[in-house]
């Protein structure tokens, strides 16, 4: 069989593999958005109605679409497996330089080259890079062949670590280095850190707290191959119902505005697909040189191209406001993400033999 042949016998069913709903989840995201925006065409005084009720400064409907879509990933995350970090040090030390300083940082750079006139638009890609990947990622992997240890623990270190140090890098990337690099002339967007602080604790922190208690509690009492294999697989898709409902209800508020806005989309979408690019590219270049093998190199490079929409378009929303073009930008991440990622699982496949020694499956090691 040549090469070519295998490859593709390969990569066949990677497509096959994923649910109904994540397989066609930009096509879900585009008729959220279409239903939204007809709605409020047709119904001119339903943002007044969703607005009638709010926690904090969200409308009610959409604060519990924000903390639905969080919960079910984060009761997903293997909090238990943290303690391996220990057997792993060198490996877990280069994603966390990969995730919380190239990702954010790269992020900033393309943001501020691509769309220097946007600043909303700016912000909102900038908040997506610095919400690191818990969710989808493990999807990828998976789909790709990479170490799904490896790759449970680089989820549970990343929720920990979004909690400790998303607000600081968020004000640090959006007010505090355009200061100091002088950038914008005026159209840096300053914000208070603690209006960044209070939406991650309430729509990361309460959904964190929750998962943690639900993954404790149903180990406890039902055991790990129920919780993972029978609970997880019917909680995990209301995720995604929850962040169809979310952007649903968001456009319904914006209304015919969204129809004058195409071309944002493409403005936006630009530096997102430099961005999952070179990430991934960069990582897995990387993980080759250093003589990673194949499975920790895919999870590496998962990881680090990955992002938590569902996080940006939380913090976005919490932040800035539902019309705000903040929120727009993190609601264009999934739309492009998706099915830029898919492509990724084929282009590792494709990889796999060409860069790396044939590796059985690699578990942690030091």
């Amino acid at each position: 069989m040549s090469q070519v042949t295998q490859d593709r016998s390969a990569a066949a069913n990677v497509v096959g593999r994923l649910s109904f709903l994540d397989r066609f989840l930009p096509l879900w995201i585009f008729l959220a958005m279409g239903l939204g925006i007809g709605l409020g065409y047709l119904w001119p005084g339903i943002a007044t109605v969703l607005d009638s009720a709010r926690i904090d400064t969200v409308s009610f409907p959409i604060a519990v679409g924000l903390l639905w879509m969080m919960y079910p990933v984060l009761a997903r995350v293997k909090y238990e497996e943290l303690g391996k970090i220990r057997s792993a040090g060198k490996m877990f030390t280069l994603s966390l330089i990969e995730n919380w300083i190239v990702g954010p940082l790269l992020m900033f750079v393309l943001a501020w080259l691509l769309l220097p006139d946007l600043p909303e638009y700016r912000t909102g890609l900038i908040l997506v890079g610095l919400a690191r990947c818990i969710a989808m990622v493990l999807i990828w992997n998976m789909l790709a062949d990479g170490d799904n240890e490896y790759c449970a623990v680089l989820v549970a270190l990343n929720s920990v670590f979004q909690v400790l140090v998303f607000s600081a890098l968020a004000y640090f990337y959006l007010t505090v280095l355009p200061g100091w690099l002088g950038l914008g002339a005026g159209q840096a967007v300053h914000i208070e850190f603690w209006d960044i602080a209070k939406s991650v604790f309430i729509f990361l922190g309460i959904p964190l707290l929750a998962g943690i208690v639900t993954r404790y509690v149903g180990l406890k009492t039902r055991g790990k191959e129920w919780y993972d294999g029978v609970a997880m697989p019917k909680l995990a898709p209301t995720a995604l119902l929850a962040l169809l409902f979310t952007i649903v209800v968001m456009f319904s508020m914006k209304g015919e505005v969204i129809l004058t806005l195409p071309m944002d989309v493409v403005r936006i979408a630009i530096p997102l697909l430099a961005y999952f690019g070179l990430m991934f590219g960069g990582s897995f270049w990387l993980g080759a040189r250093l003589g990673l093998k194949y499975q920790e190199t895919a999870t590496l490079s998962f990881t680090a191209a990955s992002n938590n929409f569902e996080l940006a378009i939380a913090v976005a929303v919490g932040v800035f406001g539902i019309a705000s073009g903040q929120a727009l930008a993190a609601v264009v991440g999934p739309l492009i993400e998706v099915p830029v990622l898919i492509g990724l699982v084929y282009v590792a496949l494709a990889l796999k033999d060409r860069m790396f020694q044939a590796d059985k499956p690699a578990r942690i090691s030091g």
